[in-house]
């Protein structure tokens, strides 16, 4: 098992800057998800822990080792490409054996990681075939296999599962998952899909524009997000935004919306309000309540059903509040239509608040 220590790492390409002074701590046996829209960097920062691209600045240390300048093979790391980047001349257990062949191990030895993979990848029945005669879901868990075998110190994923099929990405999420707990090794995944990051992820990196935006647990980014970028990113659908006005006045704070005033009683404050300033309120679908419910709210109010989107497990609605349309998930056998009247509450210790200039989270 292996950390992974990241240090004041630039990248620029010509006058681009694609990542700038990032810092970034992997513990040993750590499931790390880099999480963000394309073109932010997450993709960058894992090819230069691979060794795969020259950082311009800044240092790359894997088990207190500095790797900055070392060459790919040698820094003891498996990573799996979007790409599949198989050999079409070779069978699928030749594929998987080749590196293990080319280190000169044993041929019980190689057998054995290569049975083992196949078992995990559920691959076994094309371990004769060539990738030609293999589907694309099929290539790409010959391609994790091939980094499985390896039993690297740091496993790098770059994608790994956006060419699968809805059912087959699933069924790999929980393989992966497994096998990290039984191997226990570093692993750091990158992915676009925040499914994944949430449900992979010992901590998630969120990432724009060459920079962490927050690293945490799961839990963490999407209870209580960092900024508005991140609360905005984080949750399918996205969170309902509000401008308006915060209040703190006489040991109180209300926030002031377009039409409505909703008192912060619960609300934990990450810095101390004074006076009034403009800000941000941020909702997510699932934290405004319905029916009886509402009652009890810190804010109620009735409202008429636009949209009704029935998802199987719970259904979206879309109503007007605020003067916008907001979406309130609610629940799957919802017999609600459009036209009905629909009575939502606002809790404001489910709430998050932003300042309306710095987006940062108050």
């Amino acid at each position: 098992m292996s950390s992974v220590s990241i240090r004041n790492l630039d990248l620029s390409f010509g006058a681009v800057d694609v990542l700038k002074n990032l810092n970034l701590e992997i513990a040993e046996g750590e499931f790390l998800v880099l999480l963000g829209s394309s073109g932010c960097g997450k993709s960058t920062l894992l090819n230069c822990i691979a060794g795969l691209i020259d950082v311009s600045g800044g240092q790359i240390h894997i088990s207190g080792r500095n790797v900055t300048w070392e060459e790919p093979s040698d820094r003891g790391i498996g990573m799996v490409f979007q790409s599949y980047a198989l050999y079409p001349q070779m069978t699928v257990e030749g594929n998987l054996s080749f590196g293990l062949k080319n280190q000169r191990m044993p041929k019980d030895q190689i057998a054995q990681r290569v049975a083992r993979a196949a078992e995990i990848l559920q691959i076994e029945p094309l371990l004769k075939r060539k990738p030609g005669a293999l589907s694309g879901g099929q290539r790409q868990r010959v391609a994790i296999g091939r980094a499985l075998v390896r039993e690297a110190d740091v496993f790098l994923f770059d994608e790994p599962l956006s060419n699968l099929d809805a059912k087959l990405r699933t069924d790999l999420r929980v393989e992966l998952k497994a096998l990290h707990k039984q191997l226990k090794n570093t692993m750091i995944y990158v992915t676009h899909d925040q499914v994944e990051a949430m449900t992979l992820a010992d901590r998630i990196a969120i990432m724009r524009d060459g920079k962490i935006q927050q690293l945490d647990t799961p839990s963490v980014i999407y209870g209580k997000p960092r900024n508005k970028y991140v609360a905005d990113f984080i949750g399918s659908p996205s969170m309902n935004f509000f401008e308006g006005d915060l209040s703190a006045e006489a040991g109180s704070c209300v926030f002031e919306g377009p039409d409505f005033t909703l008192p912060l009683t619960s609300y934990e404050f990450e810095t101390p309000q004074i006076g009034r300033r403009k800000a941000w309120l941020g909702l997510r679908p699932e934290h405004i309540v319905t029916g009886e419910a509402a009652a009890a709210a810190d804010l109620s109010a009735d409202t008429i059903v636009d949209i009704v989107e029935p998802m199987g497990s719970d259904t979206l609605v879309w109503v007007n509040f605020g003067g916008k349309p907001i979406r309130v998930r609610t629940d799957g056998q919802s017999d609600l239509e459009p036209g009905d009247t629909l009575r939502i509450g606002l809790q404001s210790a489910r709430a998050s608040i932003f300042d309306h200039q710095s987006e940062d989270r108050l």
